[in-house]
């Protein structure tokens, strides 16, 4: 067990201000494996204290320069790859060859994307008579959740930096330790003191009092939808700029055209992918029912070949609550066609991957976001009725539309009350906007939409 000290605050590794610290714990074993210091208010204000002084240099930093540290950053992980891939196996559970091209390598190309868009965008226009400069914000606070660890760092700081921002950034208390990678990667970078810091700890102290920093400009927050809401009514009592990327219960709509073999096996596998663990998972299967039995029959089958190539979930209690959502749906009438509640294996924290079958649109499995390795299979008995499923949860994050046709499936899509879906299969696109409709967030990440969450609008008129 390694025993990490400091926060990186104002370019520096600096003692905590407390003595308490967290413990990072396996998810695969149960076994303490570091701690990190549990951060204070005091810790926080000095971070924020930090941003707040290095903003009007960087402000003030040519996009050129602030492209060319982005584009350092954008090397330093690269290089540091594999660290970063043990490092996320480690502390989240992820199996290594996700940890490798999911975890460590999406975050390289987001930071790749923002150097590009730094040293592109046009911060400057005229408008008639006027003459519009797109500023940066202020001062960001950045609370990421424990899923995708690094990636959640990289899709704020990166487009912040590249604005002009400065930030402070609270990592989940579960997965401490990539974010101190990445704090080293920004410093290697050689961007200035103060422009990142670093600030490890629990919510509902070191959260909390960032959250409620008078002297922060703009809230980020990734996680779920109930602390999404607190976070958001502090922002609106201090009129504060607020991005929220929350919850999700996306729909996998296959239409009776489509090519229902490959629709599913796509589907089982998005679903599986990070132990479920995914904002943005294809957890409602929807299925015309005049193929649902076959559906059901090929999702089951995928779903047993995951048995042993999925990871645990990244604590006890998010373990426990997955396996009460599935004794859940069972109770409220839903068929286990695979896995169920009880634990795989002796040790760590397993949930098997599990298919419910005949979940009607009412059941809580249906309506609630689960996070876990769950597959929710929903018959239904037109295209007006699969787009009534679709669109009845609270939710708008992400889905798919699968059909023999693509403009079948686009003509679908455009009806979904959801800010992303896949088409066929489509690829994930580090350019594309990706945000939420309804409870599912304020705002979008990634490529140009994310960056210009992180600046404000300034006219002059002639």
């Amino acid at each position: 067990m390694k025993a990490y000290d400091g926060m990186y605050i104002d370019g520096a590794w600096r003692p905590a201000a407390g003595p308490d610290v967290i413990e990072v714990v396996s998810p695969a074993d149960e076994q303490v494996i570091a701690t990190v210091p549990a951060g204070t208010v005091e810790d926080v204000d000095a971070a924020v204290r930090a941003a707040r002084a290095a903003l009007p240099a960087w402000a003030a930093t040519p996009p050129a320069e602030r492209a060319a540290r982005l584009a350092a950053l954008r090397d330093q992980l690269h290089a540091r790859g594999d660290e970063i891939a043990a490092t996320v196996t480690a502390e989240l559970g992820a199996p290594e060859k996700l940890s490798r091209t999911v975890h460590a390598g999406v975050p390289v190309a987001v930071a790749g994307s923002y150097a590009e868009l730094a040293s592109t965008y046009s911060f400057e226009e005229k408008i008639g008579n006027s003459a519009v400069y797109h500023e940066p914000v202020g001062v960001v606070a950045a609370i990421t959740p424990w899923n995708y660890p690094l990636h959640q760092i990289v899709a704020k700081a990166a487009p912040a930096l590249a604005a002009g921002c400065t930030i402070v950034v609270k990592p989940a208390e579960n997965t401490p330790l990539v974010a101190r990678i990445f704090a080293e990667c920004v410093h290697e970078a050689g961007v200035p003191a103060g422009v990142f810091n670093l600030v490890t700890g629990l919510g509902a102290v070191a959260g909390q009092a960032l959250a409620e920093h008078p002297d922060v400009d703009l809230l980020s927050f990734t996680g779920s939808t109930a602390v999404g809401r607190r976070i958001g009514a502090i922002a609106a009592g201090m009129v504060k700029r607020v991005a929220l990327e929350l919850g999700g219960k996306s729909a996998n709509v296959i239409l009776p055209s489509a090519d229902l073999a490959r629709a599913v096996n796509v589907g089982v596998a998005n679903v599986m992918s990070n132990s479920g663990q995914t904002c943005s998972a294809w957890t409602r299967m929807l299925v015309h029912r005049d193929r649902y039995d076959e559906a059901v029959e090929l999702a089951a089958a995928a779903a047993a070949k995951y048995g042993d190539r999925i990871g645990p979930l990244v604590s006890a209690r998010q373990r426990d609550r997955v396996r009460g959502y599935i004794e859940k749906g069972v109770a409220e009438g839903a068929r286990l066609v695979a896995g169920g509640p009880e634990a795989p294996r002796p040790q760590g924290w397993y949930v098997s991957p599990t298919v419910l079958a005949d979940v009607t649109p009412d059941m809580t499995v249906a309506q609630e976001e689960i996070f876990g390795p769950v597959l929710c299979v929903l018959r239904y008995e037109d295209e007006d009725d699969a787009l009534r499923i679709a669109n009845g949860t609270v939710y708008g994050l992400a889905g798919a539309v699968w059909a023999g046709d693509e403009a079948e499936a686009v003509a679908f899509a455009r009806r979904m009350d959801t800010g992303q879906v896949d088409i066929n299969g489509g690829r994930f696109n580090p350019l594309a906007p990706f945000g939420g409709y309804k409870q599912s967030g304020v705002g979008r990440e990634l490529g140009v939409h994310g960056l210009t969450e992180y600046l404000q609008t300034k006219s002059l008129q002639f």
